[in-house]
């Protein structure tokens, strides 16, 4: 029986599928036939510590080069974070150590020496004289005088009018941003093309502003050799070129005021002159400062304005010096009368006026903030 069963089963040879490996001890497979799907560190004999060591060995991250790679990487990284600031306002500083301390201290030390223009390297040490001239000198008081005469003129009116026009933009008006536009237009506009422009408007012969007093029964005005009636028409180019750069200063810092303000004043039953001088008025008071205190930085440094309105008469001022300021009188120091000492202790008093007007603007804005 036994040879019998042996006989029935097939043989190989004659087509019988092969039987199953057997499993091995240590798991695996004892046959040439295995799971093509299965991983190979997974067969590899052992604890597995060899397929380990090729993934680490595989690695980029454990590269040597790489390593050195990713720390220079690092190192640029961490030098552009802290220079990089530092490379974007160092243009800044070149140009105001080129254009602006340096022309400072010169003319310090320029204004401690006797030099002329036409010799800037030939000095001779006077100390405090050149200072010390301007005290008795008739003409740079006579240019102070003139230039706050003509600062007062045109910065109290000039500050007034924006503050109004600001008001009216501050409200729904159709066509509003042409209005906007419109007084900003003369800030963009050239000092000597309005200059130029004012001259003849008050021309004594032919100026429209004497045909308008004609018609109305006023004799002709010499606005040029008049001392009031000069510092007035220089005042008035000031005034038009000033106030929309001021107007929309305010617009701007009445646009930052709470409404709950205005609709709380609105409640309680007050008008709109009453809201523009209880809620604006108050509330615009460091603004109100600021252009102060530009204005009258402005004032201190005016040069085109009367330089042009002279005509070809040059830095005098009018025949009189009845309009000229301390630009000009800078100006005609250093360039006309060729005395860059002297000119350069003009600047360096007009630098100290400057100071002065600062550190009014510093206590005044203080006790404001502690008003506030």
């Amino acid at each position: 029986m036994p040879s019998d069963a042996r006989a029935a089963a097939p043989s190989e040879e004659e087509g019988a599928a092969p039987a199953p490996d057997a499993p091995a001890a240590g798991g695996g497979t004892t046959g040439p036939h295995h799971d093509p799907y299965r991983d190979p560190h997974h067969d590899a004999p052992g604890d597995g510590r060899l397929g380990e060591q090729r993934d680490v060995r595989q690695d980029p991250r454990e590269d040597p080069r790489e390593e050195r790679r990713r720390e220079r990487r690092s190192r640029w990284y961490r030098r552009d974070v802290r220079w990089s600031p530092y490379a974007f306002v160092a243009p800044f500083f070149v140009f105001f150590m080129a254009f602006g301390l340096f022309p400072l201290l010169y003319t310090g030390w320029a204004s401690l020496h006797r030099v002329e223009l036409t010799a800037p390297t030939d000095m001779q040490w006077v100390g405090l004289r050149n200072f010390s001239r301007l005290l008795s000198d008739e003409f740079f008081w006579n240019a102070l005088q003139n230039t706050v005469t003509i600062g007062v003129i045109s910065t109290v009116p000039q500050l007034l009018i924006a503050l109004g026009i600001a008001h009216l933009l501050n409200y729904r008006l159709r066509g509003s941003m042409f209005f906007r536009v419109a007084v900003l237009t003369p800030y963009a506009t050239s000092v000597a093309a309005a200059t130029l422009v004012f001259v003849l408007l008050f021309g004594r012969d032919y100026g429209m502003i004497n045909w308008l007093l004609g018609q109305i029964g006023i004799d002709a005005v010499d606005w040029q050799n008049g001392t009031w009636t000069s510092q007035f028409a220089v005042s008035t180019i000031v005034i038009w070129r000033w106030t929309g750069y001021n107007a929309l200063i305010y617009l701007a810092a009445m646009q930052a005021i709470p409404n709950d303000l205005y609709e709380s004043a609105a409640l309680d039953g007050a008008s709109r002159w009453q809201q523009f001088i209880h809620v604006t008025v108050p509330s615009l008071r460091p603004t109100i400062l600021f252009t102060c205190v530009v204005s009258t930085i402005g004032a201190t440094q005016l040069f085109g304005e009367p330089l042009l309105f002279n005509g070809g008469a040059g830095a005098t001022g009018g025949a009189s010096h009845q309009f000229q300021t301390l630009g000009l009188y800078l100006y005609e120091q250093g360039w006309v009368n060729l005395h860059l000492g002297r000119a350069s202790a003009i600047a360096w008093t007009m630098f100290l006026i400057l100071l002065i007007i600062g550190a009014v603007n510093w206590v005044i804005g203080r006790r404001l903030r502690k008003s506030a």
